[in-house]
């Protein structure tokens, strides 16, 4: 199985094509606009099944399934929390949660960002501790920018995953320190001096165990599509 997060900056209808030769079973696309929008081009790979959501059509969070995969809304998804979005995905060895994330919520008045997330590991808490679960996308975070939120900064989003044995696979993989990251995943205004590594597949500990790899996309080459690179992990 394969898990590939990329925020698009958007027209994703025109980028799919590249991303997808990656072969993603699951492909989570911040900034994507509508599937009404999404007439993609030439022999571009048809996904299985599609989830969207936002409130802008071309610009909100997309999350794509291919081959025997299948994504399934669950019933326990609170609007409120807009872009943590709880889908069970069905036709892999395995069942799992997967909770994909843009963390952006701006009229949110308690915390748009990050503080997101840490409302949604608490309402969903029964619906993560011991069970196959992965969190993944645009987290808009890093421990650098703490000081910045409340209780629901970085840092205490990552303990309390760590907590309940759910891990970042790119810092378990590489041996990286949160925010000390080699590997940036946004460049922003798409400068290469202005790197921070925001994007994050977080796996609970029966999943992790069966990481065969961890790709993080290269600036070079994904700068003429966003200011965002993929984020690739691949499970044997």
């Amino acid at each position: 199985m394969r898990i590939v997060s990329w925020n698009c900056n958007m027209a994703f209808r025109n980028k799919a094509q590249f991303i997808l030769l990656y072969r993603p079973d699951i492909l989570i696309v911040p900034e994507c606009e509508h599937p009404d929008k999404l007439i993609f081009k030439g022999e571009t790979q048809t996904p299985t099944s599609i989830q969207w959501f936002g409130t802008n059509k071309n610009k909100g969070l997309g999350i794509f399934s291919y081959g025997s995969y299948k994504l399934t809304l669950l019933d326990i998804h609170n609007r409120d929390i807009k872009m943590v979005i709880p889908l069970a995905v069905e036709g892999g060895e395995t069942d799992f949660t997967l909770f994909a994330v843009w963390a952006n919520n701006p009229g949110d008045p308690d915390g748009t960002y990050v503080e997101q997330v840490w409302k949604a590991i608490h309402l969903y808490e029964n619906n993560i501790i011991g069970k196959p679960t992965i969190l993944a996308g645009d987290f808009n975070s890093n421990t650098i920018w703490d000081k910045k939120h409340r209780a629901g900064n970085h840092s205490n989003v990552v303990a309390r995953l760590e907590d309940w044995g759910i891990l970042s696979s790119y810092h378990s993989h590489y041996q990286q320190q949160q925010g000390k990251e080699e590997h940036s995943t946004l460049y922003m205004y798409r400068n290469e001096k202005k790197g921070y590594h925001v994007d994050y597949c977080f796996v609970s500990s029966d999943l992790a165990a069966t990481i065969q790899s961890v790709e993080v996309g290269e600036y070079n080459y994904w700068k003429q599509f966003s200011d965002h690179v993929p984020l690739i992990v691949t499970f044997s």
